[in-house]
């Protein structure tokens, strides 16, 4: 099971962030740095397929972060389902296709917080729950 990464995992040379909350029809985005330990929502991605990472490419390029973040969803004990190896291959993918660092973080309730906070684009708004939970592991 993926958890926060210790903080021996990413390099200090990592400073910002784009973060992502997969789901099949949206992936919601969030982006971010080690700096402000913050997260800004972004445009959710409406596509699926080939579609989605044309897409994902262009908002890599625009904001050119130093790694991705892919929230990882399991049951309330830890045991994985089927979206847990969806957003794990998803996060291969992006490794794959990009080549930067890709840390997965259990994203357990982050969409629950998100409609708890009255989020208009809960998909944007669970993927800043899982960069700044995982902004705030790092030194």
């Amino acid at each position: 099971m993926p958890d926060t990464p210790d903080a021996m995992d990413v390099p200090a040379a990592c400073q910002t962030f784009l973060a992502f909350d997969f789901g099949l029809k949206r992936t919601g985005v969030a982006s971010g740095n080690r700096l402000t330990r913050t997260a800004t929502p972004q445009a959710t991605i409406a596509a699926e397929g080939d579609a989605r990472f044309a897409k994902l490419a262009e908002r890599i390029k625009e904001w050119q972060p130093d790694a991705l973040v892919v929230g990882v969803p399991f049951h309330p004990d830890g045991a994985p389902h089927e979206n847990t190896l969806r957003a794990q291959k998803f996060a291969r993918r992006l490794r794959g296709r990009h080549g930067l660092p890709v840390y997965e973080v259990d994203e357990r309730y982050s969409t629950t917080e998100a409609h708890a906070l009255g989020a208009k684009d809960a998909d944007a708004a669970s993927a800043c729950i899982i960069l700044e939970q995982f902004l705030r592991s790092l030194p």
